[in-house]
């Protein structure tokens, strides 16, 4: 069912590859990604009114840091500084991924409020004035403004047209752990260099998985450096009968294993929640 007006979904964003092409002056690192969204994400919801506000609930709200600094709130004033006497309001986030996880959930949340102002501003999906407050909020915010699957180069802001992949069946996994984006970065010691991300074109799940084998996350093992448990949940999943490939999304902690059909994944993640309660497992469909 396509969301009320006022409510709006946040899907959590995967990157299946992502390759660091380089350092630019500005200290901000260049990438190239291949990128898909879950069926699992936050939830948010709208209501007019005279000034932009925010209230955070859900399983994870805890560890969402000060609403202050929420990105909802700053893509809110970064559109309103574009569009004159925007109508605002509040919003309501309902956290449900795990925090500085690697699955783009606040980039998640912050699309999800802009999308849900240019509904009630009547502007277009393709308003460039969007797009700007998408860059100038934060970098993953582009692709999750229209969460289709994309390649994403730059620092995120230059896209693809979206892409017809096949389904994929995946397990997410986060082990418990956060790691901030800056210190993987940091820890990158030399941007790689090799083969691209896939060019994702395949006409089948089987290609696109091969495709994807043929790709890497650059940023793994400095998050392994960071995060040990990183690679635990790495080699738990790889471990699981029928996966067919585990890899790091993002800067981490969370990772994702994937497999041949739904009725897969979802065996797959009852045997993780029984063996590692303490982690955070979902199922999903990319």
């Amino acid at each position: 069912m396509a969301p009320a007006a006022g409510a709006e979904k946040a899907p959590a964003k995967v990157n299946l590859t992502l390759r660091v092409i380089g350092r630019r002056a500005d200290g901000y690192h260049e990438i190239e990604s291949l990128v898909a969204f879950a069926g699992v994400g936050d939830a948010l919801t709208f209501t007019p009114g005279s000034a932009v506000a925010l209230s955070v609930g859900g399983p994870t709200a805890a560890a969402a840091g000060e609403i202050a600094d929420n990105l909802v709130l700053k893509a809110a004033r970064a559109l309103a500084e574009r569009v004159e006497r925007l109508k605002l309001g509040r919003f309501t986030l309902s956290k449900r991924l795990p925090v500085a996880s690697g699955l783009g959930g606040g980039s998640a949340d912050a699309a999800a409020a802009l999308r849900l102002l240019a509904r009630a501003n009547d502007l277009a999906p393709d308003d460039p004035r969007l797009i700007q407050a998408a860059r100038a909020t934060g970098a993953d915010v582009p692709v999750c403004l229209d969460p289709r699957p994309r390649l994403m180069r730059g620092i995120g802001e230059v896209l693809s047209d979206p892409l017809n992949l096949p389904r994929l069946f995946a397990v997410l996994l986060n082990p418990g752990v956060a790691v901030a984006t800056k210190d993987v970065f940091a820890a990158l010691a030399v941007p790689a260099a090799g083969e691209t991300a896939p060019a994702a074109i395949c006409t089948g799940a089987s290609a696109l998985l091969a495709e994807i084998a043929r790709g890497r996350n650059d940023l793994e093992g400095p998050a392994i450096e960071l995060e040990p448990a990183i690679a635990d949940a790495l080699a738990v999943l790889r471990n699981l009968p029928g996966c067919r490939l585990a890899r790091m999304s993002g800067s981490g902690a969370t990772c994702f294993g994937l497999f041949d059909s739904m009725d897969a994944a979802r065996g797959a993640a009852r045997r993780l929640r029984v063996g590692y309660p303490a982690w955070w497992v979902r199922a999903t469909a990319l």
